[in-house]
């Protein structure tokens, strides 16, 4: 409710003050667009949190809140007056800092994958905020087409939300509960025709969130549940549950590195423009690579019997496809603007 009531009053000041992204070479819209949505998203986040964490269980909660407060200040400057990506990579690194040391969000094992299980500590740390790092850029080279960022963020937070609240984690549950509840309000202004973008503050918000969510995911899988299913195999369906930001991020790297291009330097390469440009329009491609998603992930959990290396295998092994078959579409695009 904070986040819907929010964004009309953040979508007219941005237009008074011009705050707005005008359409681009990149971009997919045709006119100018508020890009102020993340602080609406922000809020809502926040509100929320405090409002409902009970105290008893407060936990870590306010280092989190720390790390939230310096992606939104991050976020908020970069989407008011754009800021290089070495300097925002500075305030992520800062923000993932807090999470691994004074939080304790950290990937302690591998879980058998090449025979590896307890990390050395300095190792853990080190994955660590790579791992955090990696989710919160990826979400934020995600947020290209309109409600597909956070279409993606909210079926994560659907999935560990609910398995959360499973396994009696409350104040994961309702971090889950927050951010779904603030995307769920924001896509009512995100959905095409958007009247506003969630901007960096918005997807890196959604990015760093996620980072949290899904290590906890894969260090506590099983700590209660009711229901008695047990996760034999959560890294591999923590990736599968990253599938479309983790195969966009390192697919557009590559391919940048491959044409000798700055990795940081932005292009119509990701995965949702080729979709884009091959026809459907972005309610189609948005609904298209969601399912894709849901179905990697729905494999991979009724797979977990063959263990995290090998549905990691699997996973490589479905995005090497999936990456041939952009490439096809790419060619075939630009075949047909040659031959016209």
């Amino acid at each position: 409710m904070v986040t819907f009531i929010a964004i009309p009053s953040i979508i007219r000041i941005a237009k008074v003050k011009k705050l707005t992204d005008d359409p681009g070479e990149r971009g997919s819209h045709n006119k100018s667009v508020p890009t102020l949505g993340g602080i609406g998203l922000f809020a809502g986040v926040i509100f929320s949190i405090i409002l409902w964490t009970p105290f008893e269980v407060f936990g870590n909660l306010q280092y989190i809140l720390c790390a939230f407060v310096i992606i939104f200040l991050i976020g908020a400057k970069d989407d008011l007056l754009p800021l290089t990506p070495y300097k925002k990579m500075i305030g992520q690194t800062f923000a993932a800092f807090i999470l691994v040391f004074k939080a304790n969000i950290r990937i302690t094992s591998l879980y058998g994958i090449f025979g590896i299980t307890l990390l050395p500590e300095w190792i853990s740390i080190l994955l660590s905020l790579f791992t955090i790092l990696v989710i919160i850029n990826a979400f934020n080279l995600l947020d290209g087409i309109d409600g597909f960022c956070a279409s993606v963020g909210i079926l994560i937070c659907i999935t560990l939300g609910f398995w959360f609240k499973m396994t009696d984690q409350i104040v994961l549950c309702i971090i889950a509960s927050a951010l779904l509840g603030s995307l769920m309000a924001f896509l009512k202004f995100n959905l095409t025709p958007a009247q506003i973008f969630m901007g960096d503050t918005g997807s890196m918000l959604i990015g760093i969130i996620c980072s949290i969510l899904v290590i906890r995911f894969i260090e506590h899988p099983n700590i209660y549940n009711e229901f008695n299913f047990e996760i034999n195999a959560s890294p591999a369906i923590g990736v599968a549950l990253l599938f479309l930001p983790l195969f966009d991020t390192l697919r557009v790297f590559i391919v940048r590195l491959i044409h000798q291009r700055s990795p940081f330097k932005a292009d119509r390469q990701h995965v949702h423009h080729i979709i884009l440009d091959s026809g459907l329009n972005h309610l189609q491609t948005t609904a298209l690579l969601l399912i894709i998603n849901v179905i990697i992930l729905g494999i991979i959990v009724s797979l977990q019997f063959l263990g995290n290396l090998n549905l990691v295998i699997i996973i490589l092994s479905f995005s090497l496809f999936f990456a041939m078959f952009l490439e096809y579409l790419r060619i075939k695009k630009n075949v047909g603007k040659q031959k016209i």
